[in-house]
C-alpha cells in the first residue's frame, strides 16, 4: 500500500477510477442534502474539511520524504496546494475575494484532474487514496462555502481571479526557470497523458493555457451564476407576496 514500486498501472476509466468518481458525486449530494438540517451538521461538516486538506498534504509530502523520493519539484506550490491553503484561511476568516479566487480554482480544476489524474498507482495504494482524497475534498470545501457560509460570486470575479492567477503566474514561471520545476504546469504538460498534453508546444502551450483558463473560469461561473439567479428569483417572489 505504501510501496514505491508496487500496486502501478492505473487505467483510465477503469473501475476503480469511475467508482471514486461516483464516490465524490455522491459526496457532493451528500453535502448539498444537509445544508438546511441541523447546524451540529455544519460543525461536523466543517471541522472534517478542515482537518482532512491539511493531513491530505501533509501526509503526501511525509510519503515522499519516508520513501526517499522528495525533490524540490515537490514544494507545495502547485494549483491543488494553493487551493487547500486558501481553504484553510477561509475556514479560519471570511474574506469574499480570497473565495473567489478559491472558487475558480478550486472547482473545475481539481475535478478535471480526477477525471485526467497524473496517477500510476491503482486502488488501493495510498498515492491513489490520498491523491484523489485530496482533489475531492477541494471541490467540496468550495460547496461547504456556498450553502453553509453563504458565499456568492459577482461575473467581474472571472476577470479578477484571471488576472490574479496570472500575476500569481509570473513569479511561478521564474522559480520555474531558475530550479528547474514545473510548478503550474508553466514549464511544460503533466507526463501522463492528460487534457495538458494536447495543448501544443512552445508559445502555444502558453496561449493554449490562457485561452483554457478563461474558458474554465467561465464554465466554472455557469453553476453558481445559475443559482444566484433562482436564489435571487426566489426572494423577489418572497418580497412581492409579503407586500401584496
Amino acid at each position: 500500500m505504501f510501496s514505491v514500486t508496487g500496486m502501478q498501472g492505473f487505467e483510465l476509466f477503469s473501475m476503480a477510477h469511475m467508482g471514486t468518481l461516483v464516490v465524490f458525486f455522491a459526496a457532493c449530494c451528500i453535502l448539498v442534502y444537509f445544508r438546511n438540517k441541523r447546524k451540529i451538521y455544519q460543525q461536523i461538516i466543517k471541522w472534517t474539511l478542515f482537518i482532512l486538506l491539511p493531513a491530505c498534504e501533509i501526509s503526501s509530502h511525509l510519503w515522499l520524504i519516508l520513501t526517499n523520493q522528495w525533490e524540490v519539484g515537490d514544494l507545495p506550490l502547485q494549483l491543488c496546494s494553493l487551493s487547500t491553503f486558501l481553504a484553510m484561511y477561509l475556514f479560519l476568516k471570511k474574506n469574499e475575494k480570497v473565495f473567489y479566487l478559491f472558487y475558480f480554482i478550486g472547482t473545475l480544476p481539481p475535478f478535471l484532474a480526477m477525471v485526467t489524474p497524473e496517477m500510476v498507482y491503482t486502488f488501493p495504494h495510498f498515492r491513489f487514496i490520498e491523491y484523489f482524497l485530496h482533489h475531492s475534498l477541494l471541490p467540496l470545501a468550495v460547496l461547504y462555502f456556498i450553502f453553509y457560509e453563504g458565499y456568492s460570486i459577482p461575473r467581474k470575479a472571472i476577470l479578477f481571479c484571471f488576472v490574479t492567477v496570472n500575476i500569481i503566474a509570473v513569479p511561478i514561471y521564474i522559480l520555474n526557470q531558475l530550479i528547474g520545476t514545473n510548478f503550474f504546469y508553466l514549464a511544460s504538460p503533466t507526463e501522463a497523458k492528460t487534457i495538458l498534453t494536447f495543448f501544443g508546444s512552445g508559445i502555444m502551450y502558453y496561449i493554449n493555457l490562457e485561452i483554457a483558463a478563461l474558458i474554465v473560469f467561465g464554465i466554472t461561473y455557469i453553476p453558481i451564476g445559475v443559482l444566484q439567479r433562482i436564489e435571487n428569483k426566489k426572494a423577489r417572489d418572497t418580497l412581492g407576496k409579503e407586500l401584496s
